[in-house]
């Protein structure tokens, strides 16, 4: 499993992957983010499902990109060539795959911004070589495993937040997500890509660098809880063993 995010804001579009691989009983890191950045046409691709798909499409598309990326203006075009490449070694793998007992399943995040792009784009591919696109609606997508981390940005986040906080939110739920799975874990990869900036910032952090944040996200759950102003709930407790404190 994996759990990679993208969030979609009016300043930008922010991403963030982990970096473990779990194969059987080993598990060891690798990146899941590709990236392009050029004058006027930036994009990155994260992607969960097995590895070696991942690794091909990647490669396969890497490739295009070489011999046509001039001919991508927007981002839904270099979208639409990705999904070609991954539908190229869904002809040639998948019958070989599900004959071995395992599933074509890879769901990729694209986003970024061309030059002929009136904003920043954020799309969700699924593995056939469709997609649709992420809007201020619901403005995230999370593939992998997110179950976890879903209730967190429903809960925080909307279209009007800025990058910083929408980069606070997704490292959240990635950590609500790492502390619920044993498959979902440190180093993880962020990208960011401001409004017409044309150029993504990517950077890694270890956990030994944010691990002061999950300590105080901790703490500060722990208090609201003690002080949530529920004292209807006492009613529950009546006629147990334990004592209600009189107000």
């Amino acid at each position: 499993m994996t759990f990679c995010l993208g969030i979609k804001t009016k300043e930008g579009i922010v991403g963030l992957s982990d970096t473990r691989i779990t194969t059987g009983s080993e598990t060891t890191s690798s990146k899941k983010v590709y990236t392009v950045n050029r004058k006027k046409h930036s994009f990155f691709i994260m992607t969960s499902g097995l590895r070696s798909v991942r690794d091909k499409a990647i490669t396969y598309f890497s490739e295009v990109i070489q011999r046509k990326d001039d001919s991508f203006t927007k981002l839904y075009h270099a979208v639409n060539e990705f999904g070609n490449q991954v539908r190229i070694v869904a002809k040639e793998d998948k019958q070989y795959l599900e004959d071995s007992g395992l599933s074509f399943n890879v769901y990729s995040i694209i986003g970024g911004q061309l030059e002929e792009d009136t904003e920043p784009k954020l799309y969700l591919l699924y593995p056939q070589g469709n997609w649709i696109e992420i809007r201020r609606g619901t403005p995230f997508v999370i593939i992998g495993n997110g179950g976890f981390g879903n209730p967190v940005l429903r809960r925080s986040l909307s279209y009007d937040n800025s990058l910083e906080y929408a980069l606070k939110c997704a490292f959240l739920a990635f950590d609500a997500t790492r502390i619920s799975a044993n498959d979902v874990d440190f180093p993880i990869d962020t990208v960011v890509l401001a409004n017409d900036s044309y150029h993504i910032a990517e950077q890694r952090f270890e956990q030994k660098e944010l691990e002061h944040i999950s300590s105080f996200w901790n703490d500060r759950l722990k208090k609201a809880i003690e002080e949530l102003p529920a004292e209807v709930l006492k009613q529950a407790l009546e006629g147990s063993s334990i004592s209600v404190p009189q107000e």
